[in-house]
């Protein structure tokens, strides 16, 4: 048995069938995949996501710290709220994580992959030596994500007036605090929605409120569909401790400007940048019949080879789509290795669907 989110017992209610992911017990669709894959395209959905780890930032020195920290620069959070994208880099340039900060009244705060939580936790406590901050890990709150183009209007009619308020005045990609919960407009589906913070004693009813307004539940299978269509990297696939964000699709999520700030890998990532020799993150497109797989081999004619990184069937598209790591050097077409045989692709932006339109 593993771990378990405050929701277990409504996924259990709801059908769901459940899975292993990280060490929780989480619910893969709750009948149909698909289904509910074009409930968040067409309409919306809610995801449990309690098993992410949330973590508040504080102290004298959280700003400077940070900095110290992550690729991205929190100098960029410019008003309440606001939030920003970032690797979590080791020395040697790789990706220990991928995360959320959020610029908050306290602080920040910070949302970061349910995997890797422990490696995550021990690599900020061993960076923060020397800099006067506290970071508090909040394991008593849980978290829903309610995405899809009708998400934050639905949402909006199920809470009270300030909640509401705060729902419609949200810009993208930023989170403020109502009382004891955070609403984020932000999520992982390449949709419009919400991220809800809240006390995990909390979080039950207000998942049955959502289902009873019809914003169905939706499981791990689809939000990997969606985010995949979306173009956003998976952990410990697309990215991992090995690959540099160079690498990753993940370049503008480095903030090199000013020069004088000495993030964590930022030596080599710059010797990287400056030798331009480093493979590059893809979409690929299967016309044909098949499906792309994550580690199947990818072949660029008089070029090299690469590897499918994240690879599924699209049912917004209907077609198989994947990212890959190809050579810097790849154009627009490719081949791939499907059981012994060579199948064309097409090679594309990694970026296939966006708020319910085809992009390739």
């Amino acid at each position: 048995m593993g771990q378990r989110t405050p929701l277990f017992a409504q996924h259990l209610a709801f059908g769901a069938k459940v899975v292993d992911f990280g060490g929780w017990d989480m619910p893969l669709h709750y009948g149909s995949q698909v289904e509910e894959h074009h409930q968040v395209r067409r309409d919306c959905g809610v995801f449990d996501v309690s098993h992410m780890t949330i973590l508040d930032i504080s102290g004298i020195d959280a700003k400077a710290y940070l900095q110290h920290l992550l690729a991205n620069d929190v100098a960029r959070l410019g008003f309440a709220g606001k939030a920003l994208y970032s690797a979590l880099l080791n020395e040697q340039g790789g990706v220990i994580d991928d995360l959320i900060v959020y610029l908050a009244d306290y602080g920040y705060r910070m949302v970061v992959n349910a995997a890797t939580r422990e490696k995550d936790l021990a690599w900020l406590r061993a960076q923060a030596a020397g800099f006067d901050v506290v970071i508090d890990e909040r394991s008593e709150l849980a978290m829903l994500a309610i995405q899809g183009p009708n998400a934050r209007s639905k949402v909006a009619e199920l809470v009270n007036p300030a909640r509401a308020a705060l729902i419609g005045g949200l810009k993208p990609f930023q989170g403020l605090a109502e009382g004891d919960w955070f609403i984020a407009r932000t999520g992982y589906t390449g949709e419009d929605g919400l991220e809800i913070i809240l006390p995990a004693v909390q979080a039950p009813g207000f998942f049955n409120d959502l289902v009873g307004a019809g914003i169905v539940p939706i499981g791990l299978g689809a939000r990997d569909t969606l985010r995949l269509e979306a173009g956003m990297n998976l952990y410990g696939q697309d990215m991992t401790e090995e690959i540099s964000p160079l690498s990753a699709n993940m370049a503008w999520t480095i903030a090199w400007e000013p020069a004088e700030r000495r993030f964590v890998g930022r030596e080599v990532l710059e010797a990287q940048r400056e030798a331009d020799h480093l493979p590059k993150l893809v979409g690929l497109v299967l016309e044909e019949r098949g499906v792309l797989r994550a580690h199947q081999l990818v072949r660029v004619a008089g070029i090299g080879e690469g590897e499918i990184t994240s690879g599924s069937f699209s049912p917004t598209l209907g077609k198989s789509i994947a990212l890959a790591r190809v050579p810097a050097a790849t154009a627009d077409r490719a081949e791939v290795e499907i059981r012994g045989k060579w199948y064309p692709v097409r090679v594309v932006q990694p970026v296939f669907v966006r708020h319910g339109k085809i992009l390739v």
